[in-house]
């Protein structure tokens, strides 16, 4: 699969065109909210001025009914007027409110938080001061730019969801792909090395040689049927749990170091489950064998089946230097890997093989610097 460094960098501008666009629209809904607060502010002074007008001169020949009119006109924006004496002569809000002294007097601490109070000053005095608070227009217009945003990061999330998800299966395409052609490499000097086999067993030699190289060509036959598997849902068929992994078991401790202990543990001699015995033992053996590489070639390394209710749990323990409880899920990550050598491939395709194509779970149970143990979880058929 080909990288293409242009889609990337489209990609990158067309996302940073679209929070530069969504940035300006917030910018300009502020600018907006902020002029109508403002005019919002000049209709209330207007008013204000009405009341300070009716005050001098209740009857004004040369007014007319114009302080009314203006004051009439005020049907959106809340407020309430207090004399100097702290009542209430008239406001514009629910009778249900106004009612209540507490519910006015928390209306009024409302709207000083909202606007500054304009007071109505004649010959030095103060007679009586204008609460208003936001129109129900410009609360809603408050709360817009908090949507814009959600909306920005709802939007960043989808983007960034949508990326890491083409760059996974991008991933996936390449890493079966890989496995494919391994296994298509593998099988041209398999076949060849089967037919001279059979040509050393017409031979006057060692009845052993033929019989030892078709055990090592059996095992290649068996590497090469799991990597044709990557990429593919296999098909699960019943198996007895406890052979499977006593087969991967024993194939492991015949082949490991005298200085590497190991043990078997299981109270119960079948159980069966829906399993694919090459991908499955393969799971075990890379279990095993990191924990060998944790232990530095020299410890205890034990394999424990458990029915757990309708699933069955294979824990693998060994006796290595530990996993920091920080790593517990990253260590299954592709690429990750506390070697000094390695792809980080091994408990990432673990994790492939058992979540992904048994449906079962698989975790770090615990982990200390006296070891490590691995729980592998899958449902009882």
């Amino acid at each position: 699969m080909k990288f293409d460094p242009k889609q990337r960098t489209s990609n990158v501008i067309l996302l940073i065109s679209a929070f530069v666009i969504v940035s300006l629209i917030l910018w300009n809904t502020n600018s907006f909210f902020e002029k109508f607060k403002q005019e919002e502010r000049n209709k209330m002074e207007i008013w204000a001025a009405a009341e300070s007008e009716l005050l001098q001169s209740p009857i004004d020949q040369e007014l007319g009914n114009l302080p009314l009119i203006v004051m009439g006109n005020n049907t959106s924006t809340p407020m309430i007027l207090v004399n100097e004496e702290g009542s209430i002569k008239t406001h514009n809000i629910p009778e249900a409110v106004s009612n209540d002294s507490l519910k006015i007097l928390a209306l009024i601490k409302k709207f000083k938080s909202e606007n500054e109070p304009i007071q109505i000053i004649q010959d030095g005095d103060l007679l009586q001061t204008l609460y208003y608070g936001n129109s129900e227009v410009l609360n809603k217009l408050k709360y817009y730019p908090i949507a814009l945003l959600l909306i920005i990061f709802l939007f960043g999330a989808v983007i960034f969801f949508f990326f890491k998800t083409n760059k996974a299966s991008e991933q996936n395409k390449l890493w079966a792909g890989m496995a494919k052609e391994t296994a298509h490499q593998i099988g041209t000097p398999l076949t060849s090395l089967l037919g001279w086999n059979e040509l050393l067993k017409d031979e006057k030699i060692n009845p052993e040689i033929p019989g030892e190289i078709e055990k090592d060509i059996s095992r290649l036959q068996t590497i090469t049927e799991r990597f044709s598997k990557i990429g593919s849902i296999p098909d699960l068929e019943a198996h007895d749990i406890v052979s499977e992994t006593k087969k991967a078991y024993e194939y492991l401790r015949k082949r490991s170091s005298k200085l590497i202990h190991f043990s078997f543990i299981t109270k119960i001699d079948e159980l069966i489950v829906c399993m694919d015995p090459p991908l499955y033992n393969w799971s075990i053996e890379n279990l095993v064998k990191n924990g060998i590489d944790a232990m530095k070639g020299r410890g205890n390394i034990a394999i424990q089946i458990e029915p757990a209710g309708s699933f069955v749990n294979v824990l693998v323990s060994d006796t290595g230097h530990g996993i920091p409880k920080s790593d517990f899920q990253n260590i299954f990550n592709p690429g990750v890997t506390t070697k000094k050598r390695g792809w980080g491939l091994g408990l990432s395709l673990v994790k492939r093989i058992i979540e992904e194509y048994h449906k079962g779970k698989i975790k770090v149970l615990s982990s200390s610097k006296e070891g490590t143990i691995m729980q592998i979880s899958l449902r009882i058929r």
